[in-house]
């Protein structure tokens, strides 16, 4: 197999009860996993070693299903599971690094609805799996099931009671110990998800006085008209009660917007901006360096530039950010869509801990979040989603290339033209970047068209 089947961009995504999404295959993963944890890396285990792995879900009603699945399967190949229940991804991250466990496994599909679910993984060492370790386990799911051990080997399940608590701790330790957020007015969206009693109760910890939204799920509404996806209903909280900022997150909160106390909307270049300046300011930024990826403004390239920092670029992707920052050396990295990884503190995009980050320089500085967010000026940008019935090679699109090629050329080098399939969704993305929002926006009309005609759904 060459060609991954199963795992995209960010593990296995798909509708609840529609393939690859269903029961069935969940224990198929979950032996899959087991079986490669506890007969592929073994190496420098001590005699005895019992294989771990850690599972945890955002508030989806289908995490239920998946849950009780991934541990059937995991137990029945003689490996031990340990259930947290509902913690955000970088929450889930962290346990299996502190329990040393062998691996983590998140039931979650982000900021999609709840009638999506997805499984992502994480190794011992907290990081995402790398593509070829992804592409092994989905040989097992997919090939002949691997022997299963005698009944006296079967694994056992237990449930870790306090892993949001090791978590809101965690997440205090990444905020200066001496400064606290006393004073201020936090308003703090949780999406109605797995960031719904963790994020509230780090703020209060550290002093805030904290107007919460999104933080009632019952298994259907999460992301629902609230969280990072939809930071208006923040923003008129904000503005309603006078607050500082306001905390956008999404389903399993690996992603921030934040909102200004003017009400304004700072996205993931911009919390990037100001916390790459500030971390050189500090000479705390590695390399004075900053991964982000194609997606990126180049409004925030020609800021840092001003600075005399680096902006290294990769294809869209939290784990391909945070691959280059690994191979690099580099510290700070993120995405525009609100994935922020500070790899001082954490092995994967953290809303809460970037948030926290952000608070400590307005706390730190004395000064307003609509103030800090103005080192960066983005470019007018428009990003254009065109649903689609299937995904052929978009460079083999002659029609639409010769569109795309028009339509740089009459931007003559002012901006650019980004196409791409989600790696989520049946969806294809049109991005175009230039300085007049109306020309942009016009360019990105014509583009989605022409491929909405092609292939569209």
């Amino acid at each position: 197999m060459t060609k991954r089947e199963l795992f995209g961009t960010d593990g296995i995504r798909g509708v609840a009860n529609e393939y690859p999404m269903t029961a069935e295959l969940a224990v198929r993963l979950g032996q899959a996993v087991a079986h490669y944890f506890r007969n592929t890396l073994t190496e420098g285990r001590p005699f005895g070693h019992r294989t771990r792995i850690v599972i945890g879900k955002d508030t989806r009603v289908s995490g239920y299903m998946f849950e009780s699945g991934l541990a059937a399967g995991i137990t029945s190949m003689g490996a031990d599971v340990q259930l947290v229940g509902p913690l955000p991804t970088p929450g889930i991250s962290f346990v299996t690094t502190g329990m040393r466990a062998d691996a983590g496994i998140v039931i979650s599909a982000s900021h999609n609805p709840y009638q999506d679910n997805g499984i992502k993984l994480f190794g011992a060492d907290g990081f995402k799996l790398p593509d070829a370790e992804e592409l092994a386990i989905e040989e097992l799911v997919l090939g002949e099931r691997p022997l299963v051990p005698d009944a006296a080997e079967v694994g056992k399940a237990s449930r870790l009671d306090d892993a949001a608590g090791r978590y809101i701790v965690f997440l205090k330790n990444t905020f200066p110990r001496d400064l606290t957020l006393e004073g201020l007015r936090v308003v703090v969206d949780c999406a109605n998800g797995a960031a719904y009693r963790v994020a509230p109760a780090v703020l209060r910890e550290l002093g805030a006085e904290v107007f919460t939204l999104g933080d009632q799920p019952d298994g259907f509404n999460i992301n629902l008209d609230c969280g990072s996806l939809h930071p208006h209903n923040t923003a008129r909280r904000v503005r309603e009660t006078r607050a500082d900022i306001g905390i956008t997150l999404d389903g399993d909160a690996d992603r921030l917007i934040l909102i200004d106390e003017k009400g304004e909307a700072v996205d993931g270049d911009g919390i990037l901006a100001l916390c790459a300046m500030h971390l050189k300011n500090q000479g705390k930024l590695h390399h004075d360096t900053l991964v982000t990826t194609v997606m990126s403004n180049v409004g925030l390239e020609v800021a840092l530039k001003k600075e005399g920092i680096t902006l290294v670029r990769t294809a869209v992707g939290d784990r391909y950010v945070v691959e280059e920052m690994r191979r690099g050396g580099y510290n700070l990295g993120g995405e525009q869509s609100g994935h922020l990884v500070f790899l001082d503190h954490s092995t994967t995009g953290d809303g809460m801990l970037a948030a926290l980050q952000v608070l400590a320089v307005m706390q730190r500085s004395g000064k307003p979040l609509s103030e800090l967010s103005r080192v960066m000026k983005p470019f007018p940008q428009v990003l254009i989603n065109v649903e689609v019935r299937e995904k052929p090679p978009l460079e083999e699109l002659e029609e639409f290339q010769a569109k795309v090629r028009e339509v740089e050329e009459r931007l003559e080098n002012t901006g650019r033209v980004l196409a791409r399939y989600s790696g989520t969704e049946s969806k294809a993305r049109i991005m175009v970047e230039g300085p007049d929002d109306g020309v942009v926006r016009s360019y990105a009309q014509e583009l989605s068209q022409s491929l909405r005609m092609l292939i569209g759904a």
